[in-house]
């Protein structure tokens, strides 16, 4: 079969014939329908060498799929053809938090397929025609109505941003205002998230003007181009207080630097994106009582929950497809910032 595998750290990948996998005990293979092209795998591509993850090239690239049922061993409840979305975080399976659903957070990573990694993160993803993944557990069957091509992004750039909001929910009555910095793949998917679980109004900022259309078409209240007033028309839109939770989608010093000066007091701060920023926190650096986090992913459980958003029409995404052999091309417009939403390969 074919498979785009990265062949070492700071190249691109390359698509080669490799075999097709076989599933062993417990284990199941994915025809893929669906895999999600991820700034991610850009981080991959140009920034990360030797040492600085557990785990090294060369590998399938594509931690954002779904598919179909294509073999299984001694696995029950997922007959050939069953559509479903994978999880693609794989943990331990026992400790604490794997047993919660949150691979993302294994507590004994040693024991993991690879540490802190998953399908497409050291061992082979789905930027190919079949996938395989080690324990049935890390599949959810899709609900009626979704099918694998809109269901892949949704397991990363939906995923992701649902986490983040998800735990941020109390903060988020009636009368609150969220903002979401970053409105590409996760960020128009944050935008809706928000839309469809709370009652706050929803800012959205970026630098691009198509982007902004976007999250106007994904429900915002409000959109706010990036410039050196931004902090000050959000504070004004909420009367001067600031907002309640600020989620950054993109991680670098500028952005995390607005969203402490956007932020109110008692508020939340959730970087979401891997943009590289640093934020410097003192007594006076951020407003009194405001939390600052980083998030990774969300849990199965979790995942359930947004696909069944999609399945009833609350989460839309949108999409650009682009055929196996062109995923090279969808890696090329995203790292130039000219997808809009997110990019999906499509065996």
């Amino acid at each position: 079969m074919r498979a785009w595998r990265l062949p070492a750290w700071k190249s691109d990948p390359e698509l080669v014939e490799v075999e097709q996998p076989r599933p062993g005990p417990g284990q199941v293979v994915v025809r893929i329908g669906g895999a999600g092209a991820c700034h991610s795998d850009l981080h991959l591509m140009r920034e990360f060498g030797a040492g600085q993850l557990p785990w090294e090239p060369p590998f399938t690239l594509g931690h954002e799929n779904a598919g179909w049922v294509h073999a299984g061993e001694g696995v029950t409840g997922l007959p050939v053809g069953t559509p479903v979305a994978v999880h693609g975080s794989w943990g331990c399976g026992s400790c604490s938090r794997c047993l919660a659903g949150l691979d993302t957070y294994c507590e004994d990573p040693a024991a993991a397929p690879v540490p802190s990694g998953g399908g497409g993160l050291g061992l082979d993803g789905g930027m190919a025609e079949f996938m395989l993944v080690p324990e049935a557990r890390h599949l959810v069957p899709l609900p009626d109505g979704l099918d694998p091509v809109t269901a892949a992004p949704l397991t990363d750039a939906a995923l992701t941003p649902y986490h983040a909001v998800r735990r941020t929910w109390p903060k988020l009555p009636p009368g609150s205002t969220a903002v979401v910095i970053g409105i590409g793949g996760l960020g128009h998917l944050a935008v809706q998230i928000l839309k469809a679980t709370t009652a706050t109004r929803v800012v959205a900022v970026d630098t691009r003007a198509e982007a902004l259309e976007l999250a106007e078409r994904a429900g915002a209240d409000l959109v706010v181009p990036v410039g050196s007033r931004s902090a000050d028309t959000i504070r004004g839109a909420t009367g001067g207080r600031g907002a309640d939770a600020v989620f950054d989608c993109v991680g670098n010093d500028a952005t995390l630097a607005l969203g402490a000066a956007a932020g109110r007091m008692l508020g939340d701060l959730t970087i979401i994106g891997l943009g590289g920023g640093t934020l410097p926190v003192s007594f006076f650096g951020v407003p009194y009582e405001m939390s600052v986090q980083s998030t990774y992913w969300g849990s199965r459980p979790e995942l359930v929950e947004v696909l069944d958003l999609a399945a009833r029409g609350l989460l839309r995404v949108t999409a650009t497809t682009f055929p196996l052999d062109e995923a090279l091309e969808a890696y090329r417009r995203l790292e130039a910032g000219e997808v809009v939403g997110r990019a999906v390969i499509v065996p």
